[in-house]
């Protein structure tokens, strides 16, 4: 599993700046640039309030991965040793990115 950390402060899965999930989805199947990705697992934080995800944020996940010129994308998964998704005022998904990712093309 990839290390996986996450600047989306705005997303009510992060908690200091790791994922409460045990598995993203990145989208973006198309994706020639980490700007043509999102988190598809992003969900707006409302006022104050912090997921109902039971259990601690690690600094691990699993990560479906649908961009699939990616280097690091290997039969929908991420094989990448570290990812960052980024997006620290996202109001939603399209404005999250995976800053990882490489297109495997260039």
């Amino acid at each position: 599993m990839p290390e996986l950390r996450c600047t989306v402060q705005t997303c009510t899965h992060n908690k200091q700046f790791y994922c409460a999930l045990d598995k993203i989805v990145v989208e973006g199947n198309t994706a020639e640039k980490s700007q043509d990705t999102c988190c598809g697992s992003f969900e707006e934080r409302k006022g104050n309030s912090y997921s109902n995800v039971t259990g601690e944020a690690s600094p691990l996940s699993s990560i479906d991965c649908k961009a699939q010129e990616c280097v690091y994308n290997n039969d929908c998964r991420c094989e990448a040793g570290k990812i960052s998704v980024e997006g620290s005022d996202a109001c939603q998904c399209q404005e999250t990115e995976c800053a990882s990712f490489r297109c495997s093309h260039k």
